[in-house]
């Protein structure tokens, strides 16, 4: 009797065993379920005194908030070039891009050799204005001015390089007329702070960090970019848009005539369309967050969100604004 009371109670306790272990089964299963339902996004930025990275940072956060299982995290980049090549790696899943560098990049013409396939529009988002700065010692008044001086150009293989050389190019100077910096706008505006470079050129919206600080120290002034340069160049570049910085951006005094792209939001088409879908709503039904982001978080809205595209939109975007 005894022999068989040890027995059942033996045979009870495996039992258990095997209850708790499928139990744990259960559960790691479900824990398994759930981590396959987390969506990271990396979103590629620009450097941290331009436009790009606070907006960056605040899309992340409305994506987490309003996107069950998102795990977005903004990160600073070298800005539209090194972006489009981090979007086709897989690196990163959404990118701030110049509608002029997407469309370099879906032709292969520019600074890129080879077509870039795959890239997908959720919105363009606000006019990235070329902005010629530098300060009131250079003596320099006008474009036709920085023959010989030092000028910033952006970061080497940057958008920023891009736009600098059209506008030489209005003007009929090369790169080979000025000496080119290839520097960040953070670079660019110590340089010209402790008077290692003469001008810069910065391409972002207005009012850009990188042009703020430099304020801070010294007298800004904004070159303009007369008319009928502006035309040629819109003429044979259809890409750019007539721009005006206003006289209290920088406090330089008067509206100063310029050219700018256009920022965009771009995915790959390895983005399902349900997915491109959520984010696309996410942004444009959470617009006060990107108002207080920046203050070209104005200009970005659901009406403008395909002026200037230069790429085909993804059809989740697209689902979006045909509702």
């Amino acid at each position: 009797m005894k022999k068989r009371i040890i027995a059942l109670l033996a045979a009870v306790a495996m039992l258990s065993v095997v209850i708790t272990g499928c139990g744990g089964s259960s559960d790691d299963k479900k824990a398994n379920d759930q981590a396959a339902e987390k969506k990271f996004f990396n979103i590629a930025t620009g450097g941290t005194a331009g436009v790009y990275y606070p907006l960056g940072g605040t899309l992340a956060e409305i994506i987490n908030k309003n996107i069950p299982g998102a795990n977005a995290t903004a990160q600073s980049t070298g800005a539209s070039v090194a972006n489009v090549n981090m979007l086709t790696q897989g690196s990163v899943q959404i990118a701030f891009i110049q509608n002029d560098i997407a469309y370099y990049a879906s032709t292969g013409t520019e600074m890129f050799q080879e077509k870039v396939d795959g890239l997908k529009c959720l919105a363009t988002i606000y006019p990235e204005t070329v902005q010629l700065v530098t300060i009131e010692k250079t003596g320099i008044k006008s474009v036709a001015d920085l023959k010989g001086k030092k000028v910033a150009v952006g970061a080497a293989g940057s958008s920023v390089t891009g736009n600098s050389r059209h506008v030489l190019e209005a003007y009929g100077l090369t790169f080979e007329d000025i000496n080119p910096q290839y520097l960040s706008f953070a670079e660019a505006a110590n340089g010209l702070k402790d008077g290692n470079i003469d001008a810069a050129f910065l391409v972002a919206g207005v009012p850009t960090a990188a042009v703020q600080d430099i304020a801070a120290q010294h007298k800004v002034v904004m070159i303009p970019i007369e008319d009928d340069k502006v035309e040629g160049m819109i003429k044979k570049y259809p890409f750019y848009t007539k721009v005006v910085i206003p006289a209290d951006a920088y406090k330089q005094g008067a509206d100063i005539a310029t050219v700018g792209a256009k920022a965009m939001l771009v995915v790959s088409d390895k983005m399902d369309e349900q997915t491109a879908y959520d984010i696309t709503k996410a942004i444009f039904t959470n617009l006060d967050q990107l108002k207080a982001a920046h203050a070209v978080g104005q200009y970005i809205s659901k009406e403008s969100a395909k002026d200037g595209v230069s790429i085909p939109m993804h059809p989740g975007a697209e689902k979006f604004y045909n509702e």
